[in-house]
């Protein structure tokens, strides 16, 4: 994204490179005065501080925005190759910035959401040195789009981010993995089977299954429609009319306006209407269904609460007030992973890095920066 180098310091830009040489002084020129011996000390011992002193902030951005200059230079981009069991496929990644100690790889909502509204973190990251990845899942966003609906599943899904973390070097000295929503599933499932590649693990805006899902939409939030759309949703669900624009109509101005992000619709980020509209549909409806009033696919039956207990690595659980997710219960994961923590976004929604940003990335980065002094 950037191209910056960096260099050292040109030839005798520390004065303590040349207090060896010859200054020519002359007692007999009358503006000359002999230098006190203490005042001497003190001017060499400055001299030296200035060549000791910790890295300007402006060489830690260039060695965080440096590349490779050996290397045509693609703006970070990485295909990697992933095989299936129906062949082998390319993935889309992209890194921003070098940090050789925290590498956050982003995994996007959906299922079947592209990477376009992760973005956001470019405004946060970067400026606290802190290199990650995007990444679209195959069959999304930039990566190819093989027409297989078999590994449409979250054990296949969690052996394609097994296979990338290998092609992007992550291990578990640096390697941070971050989900949201179905992003957040993957990487909680990921986590079980492979913490031992992990340092920590970020899961924002997810419960721990389908029937938890299910139960809070439907037991609080659809109460909190009004009664003539909650009505009409109900009846085009009952005749299998998802596909009507008139269901996806009374979901977003009733619904999505109020749990998914709460800005005003017609000011949401642009990062964001992008991604929905790249969303797969086969990979969304199979596993999700047609929107997010409830799970009528295969993560209905889903469950990872009592697996929970088994991620041993740091966590940090995020909920928000208004989030389609019951914060409450969020709350409780985090007492049941061994090293968790607990992220709660009073004004935000299921788009807290959106709707309750300033929060959001402060609480994140600071879990960062506490693992990274343990």
């Amino acid at each position: 994204m950037y191209n910056v180098q960096f260099t050292a310091n040109p030839p005798e830009t520390c004065l303590a490179d040349r207090i060896n040489k010859p200054i020519l002084v002359s007692p007999s020129n009358p503006f000359f005065k002999p230098v006190q011996p203490r005042y001497l000390v003190v001017a060499v011992a400055m001299v030296l501080a200035s060549c000791f002193s910790p890295m300007p902030q402006k060489q830690e951005q260039s060695r965080y925005f440096s590349t490779d200059s050996t290397q045509v230079r693609n703006g970070g981009v990485k295909m990697v190759h992933v095989t299936t069991p129906k062949g082998a496929y390319r993935v889309w990644t992209k890194r921003i910035g070098n940090n050789p100690k925290i590498k956050v790889l982003l995994l996007a909502g959906g299922p079947g959401v592209p990477h376009d509204y992760l973005e956001v973190f470019e405004n946060f990251f970067p400026g606290q040195s802190i290199e990650f990845y995007y990444y679209d899942e195959l069959g999304s966003g930039n990566s190819d789009k093989p027409n297989d609906e078999s590994r449409n599943t979250i054990e296949s899904a969690v052996e394609e981010v097994e296979q990338v973390r290998k092609a992007l070097h992550l291990h578990k000295d640096n390697f941070y993995l971050y989900g949201h929503s179905w992003g957040a599933l993957l990487a909680m499932e990921y986590a079980v089977k492979y913490q031992k590649n992990l340092k920590a693990l970020i899961a924002s805006n997810i419960c721990s299954s389908g029937k938890e899902f299910n139960r809070y939409v439907q037991d609080v939030l659809a109460k909190q429609l009004p009664a003539d759309a909650l009505e009409r949703i109900n009846a085009l669900a009952a005749r299998n009319e998802y596909g009507n624009p008139e269901y996806m109509s009374l979901v977003m101005e009733h619904f999505y306006t109020k749990f998914i992000c709460r800005i005003p619709i017609e000011d949401w980020p642009e990062p964001l209407n992008r991604a929905l509209g790249k969303i797969n549909q086969p990979y969304y409806m199979k596993l999700q269904g047609p929107s997010e009033f409830g799970f009528v696919g295969s993560l209905k039956d889903w469950n990872i609460s009592e697996r929970l207990q088994e991620i041993q690595i740091p966590a940090l659980l995020i909920g928000a007030r208004y989030d389609e997710i019951d914060p409450k219960h969020m709350k409780w994961m985090s007492t049941q992973v061994k090293n968790g923590q607990f992220l709660y976004c009073a004004n935000g929604s299921h788009m807290s890095m959106y709707d309750d940003q300033a929060f959001y990335m402060e609480g994140l980065i600071a879990f960062i920066k506490k693992v990274e002094k343990q």
